[in-house]
């Protein structure tokens, strides 16, 4: 088989998917999404994948004039997420089975056409034919059984389209564009390095003492232990770890006197270090566990942490504490070396490392949704579930907010008195706080008498003890939209390195959709 004719049916499986997918009543039903899936499509399929962009899109498709600015239109950018989420729901239902899947990947406009495990096109070998299809296949042979060659040609047939297979999955799930582009729409005065997304790149999470990896609820895989020499595992009993909503990983851990050697490709990371006393406390008999482990950690030799108290640091045993170090970077054998090293005579203990992609000079932003699952906002940016809270519930409404071009980020939220503790470097931070003003609260989840009365949100909000919001009603506040947000720059962690975010109630109960964090 040639180039040419692999090539040819490489774009016959494409189109023949594109046209299954316009078929479909996922896509029927949304003629908006549907034309924008069949404009980038052909738009790859006459080769014209570089001339894929925000600004053509806008006005090739939705009809935007040439005075289009995509930093105060997101339409392109809203509906590309629609179409994701769209193509994410296909396949996961009616398109679950089919060989060929059409993605566009988060950052992008191109789209990637992937193939499944499976080999496209093959089907269950036959069953060995019985004597008369053997009679059938001489009778319709002008020449009797085929020769000998004729099963060569055969073989050789075969052989090619083993050949091709490997070589069409690879060039379908080829990326179509260099992965520079995830920052063609970032808007003006964003720096190149700013990631759309979760983190992308070399991703290395470990969960230190443990002997078998783990999925946490934001759907990301942390490995066995290894890589590390000296120290000793152990497993707590523990049942509550909080601050977190996977105490599984935080019930683990490495204790003693160890490091962490772990090979590095050249670039800027972002470190975070994971710690949980499991051992001291008032559980274990004694009326607090600070003081009874004291530990340094270093890094390449440079001393990240001196004197850390993990009780001290997080407030309590049995509390999550993550300790965030941005702008590492690898020695210059290749190869970052942690040392954990306990003071005193005492253990040093570690739970989890997490090494991300990081910026130059900051931190990444850190998102977070009161909600059980992590989420793509209609931004493209990567949220993440609840995390770092203690106190209050989860409830979530079937009703959409108004105010907002992306009503789902609005769907959950936190209620009751509660705070979330979120570890960051030192630097000034602006936080972003969104709210829903619903007409009922969370109060009809729990008593069906209330049904149909308003539910007061008046409440303060503080961030390490200063005052942030007082007296917030936030039924006044959105003025008659639903979904609201409030800005507060110049923020600065406590001595911790946390921002402690707390909601107390005034009347009624606190609330909040979600919390966003970026460096300043």
């Amino acid at each position: 088989m040639t180039i040419g004719s692999m090539e040819s049916v490489e774009r016959d499986l494409q189109r023949a998917e594109l046209a299954a997918l316009l078929e479909a009543k996922e896509f029927v039903r949304a003629p908006k999404l549907a034309h924008l899936l069949s404009y980038l499509c052909e738009k790859y399929f006459a080769g014209e994948a570089n001339q894929i962009k925000e600004y053509s899109i806008a006005l090739e498709v939705f009809q935007r004039r040439e005075s289009f600015d995509q930093d105060s239109d997101s339409i392109v950018r809203v509906e590309a997420n629609r179409l994701r989420k769209r193509l994410a729901e296909y396949y996961a239902g009616a398109g679950a089975s089919h060989q060929v899947r059409i993605t566009i990947p988060v950052g992008q406009y191109v789209p990637r056409f992937e193939v499944g495990e499976c080999s496209v096109g093959a089907d269950p070998l036959p069953e060995a034919p019985d004597a008369s299809v053997e009679v059938a296949v001489q009778e319709k042979w002008p020449f009797g059984k085929p020769q000998w060659w004729v099963a060569g040609i055969i073989g050789l047939l075969l052989l090619s389209l083993g050949i091709a297979y490997p070589w069409l999955r690879g060039r379908m799930q080829k990326p179509s564009v260099p992965s520079s582009a995830t920052t063609e729409f970032q808007g003006k005065g964003q720096p190149a390095e700013s990631l759309i997304g979760p983190p992308a790149g070399q991703e290395i999470r470990i969960l230190t003492g443990s002997s078998r990896s783990l999925v946490d609820h934001a759907g990301k895989l942390w490995s066995a232990d290894y890589d590390f020499a000296g120290g000793t595992a152990f497993n707590s009993p523990a049942s509550r770890i909080a601050r977190t909503q996977n105490p599984a990983f935080y019930r683990t851990n490495r204790q003693g006197q160890f490091r962490y050697d772990i090979p590095l490709p050249k670039g800027i990371y972002e470190l975070r270090l994971h710690f949980a006393e499991t051992v001291f406390g008032p559980e274990s008999g004694g009326t607090g566990g600070e003081g009874s482990r004291i530990m340094t950690v270093r890094a390449n030799g440079k001393t990240l942490l001196s004197g850390f108290d993990v009780v001290a640091d997080a407030g309590a045993s049995l509390t999550a504490d993550v300790k965030v170090f941005p702008e590492i970077t690898p020695a210059a054998d290749g190869v970052l070396h942690l040392e954990f090293s306990g003071e005193d005579g005492k253990q040093a203990t570690l739970s989890a490392i997490e090494i991300l992609p990081g910026l130059r000079d900051r931190m990444r932003p850190v998102r977070i949704l009161a909600r059980e699952t992590p989420y793509y906002s209609n931004d493209s940016h990567w949220w993440s579930p609840d995390n770092y809270f203690e106190g209050g519930q989860l409830a979530s409404y079937s009703t959409a907010v108004t105010g907002t071009d992306d009503p789902e980020l609005f769907e959950s939220e936190r209620w009751g008195n509660f705070s979330y503790a979120i570890p960051v470097a030192p630097g000034r931070y602006l936080l972003t706080l969104y709210f829903a003003a619903r007409q009922n609260g969370p109060a009809e989840l729990l008593n069906s008498a209330s049904k149909g009365t308003a539910i007061q949100h008046i409440f303060n909000v503080y961030c390490n003890g200063k005052v942030l919001l007082q007296n917030f009603d936030l039924t006044k506040e959105a003025h008659g939209t639903d979904g609201i947000s409030r800005k507060f720059a110049g923020l600065e962690p406590n001595a911790q390195g946390k921002l402690l975010i707390s909601f107390e109630p005034v009347k009624g109960y606190a609330t909040v959709v979600g919390l966003e964090v970026q460096p300043q």
